[in-house]
């Protein structure tokens, strides 16, 4: 059974998700956690949190390593593959040297032995939930900005890759074989699709791309 508070009007607000086979251990953690403003999702075992599907809302995991079925350890296997993984916390009431190197090269933000101290335990939730809400929104933007330029035509982005190079109209135009006021439509196509208003935050977006597509100066056409 899933005990959970839930907020239905904040999806995008951080939940914490508790997952331990220790119900009063569990629950205590929930109430120290709400205390500070959290909301939280609890779960008995690894199995009963992918049952309910661990959702889109950020935040980060906090669970224990032994529970019945698949452990904390093949859960944070599991949640390293999502598009979005979410940070893991471990607290645990015992854990072998390999299990908690384990733990730790598989990326967990930190590792805590029961009984923890909530003084120890909050700033470090704070933090990770902080990082991991930073992340996202840098992924947002990465997104935001390749959608931006796979809108450009090949020959925009040959426009883009000159200009962003430090080639003038005229230049573009004569390697292109195009008149200047067409290179100039291009340059304020170009400007419109990446949602820039100046060169230099054209350059910057450049910048930012993955990936960007570079096209080689092709004379001729327009």
């Amino acid at each position: 059974m899933i005990e959970s508070d839930l907020l239905d009007d904040s999806e995008a607000a951080p939940l914490i998700r508790l997952i331990d086979d220790d119900v009063r251990f569990r629950r205590a953690l929930h109430g120290v956690l709400c205390a500070a403003g959290y909301r939280t999702a609890q779960y008995g075992s690894v199995g009963e949190m992918l049952l309910d599907g661990i959702g889109d809302a950020p935040g980060c995991l906090v669970l224990d390593i032994h529970m019945p079925g698949p452990s904390g350890l093949d859960l944070q296997e599991m949640i390293a593959t999502q598009p979005e993984p979410l940070p893991v916390i471990f607290v645990t009431a015992q854990a072998t040297v390999h299990e908690t190197l384990r733990a730790m090269k598989a990326g967990a933000a930190d590792f805590f032995f029961k009984p923890v101290d909530s003084d120890a335990l909050l700033p470090v939730v704070a933090k990770v939930i902080e990082d991991d809400a930073v992340r996202r929104r840098a992924r947002l933007r990465q997104t935001a900005l390749q959608a931006r330029y796979s809108r450009l035509s090949p020959r925009e982005r040959q426009v883009l890759d000159m200009v962003v190079n430090g080639a003038l109209n005229k230049q573009i135009g004569w390697e292109l074989g195009a008149a200047e006021r067409t290179v100039k439509a291009h340059r304020a196509h170009v400007m419109e699709k990446m949602e820039v208003r100046s060169l230099a935050e054209l350059v910057k977006a450049v910048g930012q791309l993955e990936a960007p597509l570079t096209f080689a100066p092709v004379r001729g056409g327009n």
